[in-house]
């Protein structure tokens, strides 16, 4: 038997094995690695309830939110939805008064836990561009205080406290061993990843192999940064082989805080996605490259997929976004990286049957029969099998 064959033989073996697992239930906790982001920069945008509807035709227990809208946190009560907030980067230099961040809690958390699963806090977002570096000074104070304020409160022990940076703070990220943090946020990074290891929280990165693509399409190949079959690239000095830029990304940071003596800290994707629309110049924003992106990427957090450099640790990650946006600034893309439309209907196709026919306007999410039920929940884990087929087969070849 050749290597060849061996290889191809071992792989057939690992999906009958990934298929026991489904048939089996225990495939159920993985699912759990998938969130989405449920931003409101729209005029039109359908009601929270209605929104839970949606979340519930993705099978979504997870989702983030770009503030504490009141009105969103009290409709999300007993839904069984994990909500992550997000304190304004606004807000962030009133929180350095202690007393600030304990009236802060006070008003926008207690009121509505524990029926309202709340289980993170995101202290600003983005704090650290190439283009803005004013606001990171306050980050630590801010972050230190909220967390203390749960603690007085007795509900750090169900929130975690975290900031969302985005690759911007990366000075070198190819290839993802030689990961490191850029001189001018070292210091910050630095304490942030001390706090994270002291409270047991994750690093969350937004990451965007579109902006890379858009930037260089003549030296990036598009499969890689879809999910898609494609020879990839192997890291020089670790020798792992990444099949796509996300997976690159996220590693990049996970050495570049190992460089810093942190080498256990969990890395999670807190924005990712692809634009169905842009302007003139906003190459690869379409329909067919968003919808391939998300489902590809979709159908690998199914199979509960770790990173090249953490392959048995699952990777968490939240799509952005769920809706389109027809009220953000920027360029036409910025509008565009929603699943859905405003009226609920699909952005875009993709692929998934039980998502087809869900819209916003829907009263509730229902089953008349159990013959419908039967046939949902097949079509439920036919996606898991294809999903983990798929991801096996990218590997046999």
């Amino acid at each position: 038997m050749t290597s060849r064959t061996f290889t191809r033989l071992s792989n057939l073996i690992h999906i009958f094995l990934l298929l026991s697992l489904v048939f089996s239930g225990n495939i159920l906790q993985r699912v759990t690695s998938l969130g989405i982001n449920y931003g409101q920069v729209g005029n039109n945008l359908p009601s929270p309830d209605k929104v839970i509807n949606l979340l519930r035709s993705l099978r979504i227990t997870k989702t983030r939110i770009y503030d504490t809208n009141p009105q969103i946190l009290s409709a999300f009560a007993n839904s069984n939805i994990e909500i992550i907030v997000t304190i304004e980067n606004q807000v962030l230099p009133l929180l350095q008064d202690p007393q600030q961040a304990i009236q802060w809690v006070n008003s926008h958390i207690r009121p509505y836990v524990p029926a309202t699963r709340i289980t993170g806090i995101m202290v600003g977002n983005e704090l650290f561009t190439d283009d803005d570096s004013s606001l990171i000074g306050y980050m630590m104070p801010a972050m230190i205080n909220i967390h203390k304020a749960l603690v007085q409160l007795g509900l750090d022990r169900y929130i975690q406290v975290s900031s969302p940076s985005s690759l911007a703070v990366l000075g070198e990220s190819y290839p993802p061993s030689a990961g490191s943090f850029k001189p001018e946020v070292s210091s910050v990074m630095q304490q942030l990843l001390e706090f994270l290891e002291a409270t047991k929280s994750p690093f969350w990165i937004n990451a965007y192999p579109y902006f890379a693509y858009k930037d260089n399409p003549q030296e990036i190949p598009i499969d890689y940064v879809l999910f898609n079959r494609n020879i990839g690239m192997t890291d020089p000095n670790t020798r792992l082989h990444y099949d796509n830029m996300m997976y690159a990304q996220v590693d990049a940071v996970a050495f570049a805080a190992a460089k810093l003596g942190y080498r256990n800290i969990e890395v999670r994707v807190a924005e990712t996605g692809w634009p169905s629309k842009g302007d003139v110049g906003e190459i690869g924003a379409s329909p067919l490259n968003a919808a391939t992106y998300n489902r590809n990427l979709m159908m690998r957090q199914f199979a509960g997929e770790g990173t090249p450099a953490r392959r048995n640790a699952r990777l968490d990650v939240y799509i952005f976004a769920l809706f389109n946006e027809d009220m953000k600034p920027g360029p036409t893309s910025e509008k565009n990286y929603g699943i859905f439309r405003p009226d609920g209907s699909l952005a875009y196709n993709l692929g998934f049957s039980t998502m087809s026919t869900t819209t916003a306007n829907s009263e509730s999410v229902t089953y008349s029969s159990s013959a419908t039920k039967a046939k949902r929940s097949l079509e439920y884990w036919t996606i898991l099998i294809l999903a983990m087929v798929q991801v096996v087969m990218l590997r046999l070849f």
